[in-house]
């Protein structure tokens, strides 16, 4: 049996995918959810096998909440009223979605291909397609009390691994998030963000300074005030980076 959860955040979109799953042999439809952070903290409570995962959602959309699920993640089923750059992708890369209005056929078609996917193949799949468009996705989805919070790139100071943990840094927070610094360094876009070292990425619009310490190594003086050292390897490259995105600003 396949347990199946449903994200959408109109509520007749939800029950028609429940009618239309009911009908699909050998699927359980476990629970719901109306929004990204709903769907992460029932996608973390129920552990579905797969998830039918609308595109266009207010705060967080799809391809951020797929983003930002721990591994492993559930099959992943995107649905989308219309949106041709998101559809031009999935094509390309393999990924399960379907248009809407949602069709019996289509679904039952797709259900079986995802049960008949290895995970491994699926979670490629889903990884190429979220990194294929990190330009659509500039929100990330953190941990904050027991609540998830949606938290604009724009808001991101830098991001650190402690104690096999990954945070992220606001002006005046600190979040968990789920996604590693290695998943992070695939998704976000190298010109707004940089790997210093193995424990921490910064976001170069808060680079204040860069001290130059003896050995060849460095630090970097955030506008928060935070000191963070720069591993000797990526030294040069976040000099050439700062001043790319320094001389690209009008």
């Amino acid at each position: 049996m396949m347990r199946a959860l449903v994200v959408d955040d109109e509520a007749p979109a939800r029950e028609r995918l429940r009618q239309l799953l009911a009908a699909v042999p050998d699927v359980e439809v476990i629970g719901e959810a109306a929004n990204g952070e709903q769907a992460v903290e029932r996608i973390g409570e129920l552990e579905p096998d797969v998830v039918l995962l609308d595109i266009q959602m207010p705060g967080a959309s799809g391809l951020e909440v797929a983003a930002c699920l721990p591994r492993p993640r559930p099959k992943i089923i995107f649905c989308t009223a219309f949106d041709q750059y998101a559809v031009d992708a999935f094509e390309l890369h393999a990924v399960d979605y379907l248009l809407k209005p949602v069709s019996r056929i289509r679904l039952a078609r797709a259900m079986e291909r995802v049960r008949e996917k290895p995970e491994l193949e699926a979670e490629a799949d889903v990884d190429r397609v979220t990194e294929a468009v990190h330009g659509k996705c500039t929100r990330l989805l953190a941990r904050c009390g027991g609540r998830i919070r949606i938290i604009p790139q724009k808001e991101v100071v830098y991001f650190s691994s402690e104690g096999g943990l990954t945070f992220l840094h606001t002006c005046d927070r600190k979040y968990v998030l789920d996604p590693t610094l290695n998943d992070l360094e695939d998704r976000l876009d190298p010109n707004l963000f940089f790997r210093i070292s193995r424990g921490a990425m910064v976001s170069l619009d808060a680079v204040a300074e860069v001290l130059p310490l003896v050995g060849g190594i460095a630090n970097v003086a955030l506008h928060t005030g935070a000191v963070l050292e720069v591993s000797r390897r990526r030294v040069k490259e976040l000099l050439e980076r700062l001043q790319g995105s320094h001389s690209a600003q009008p």
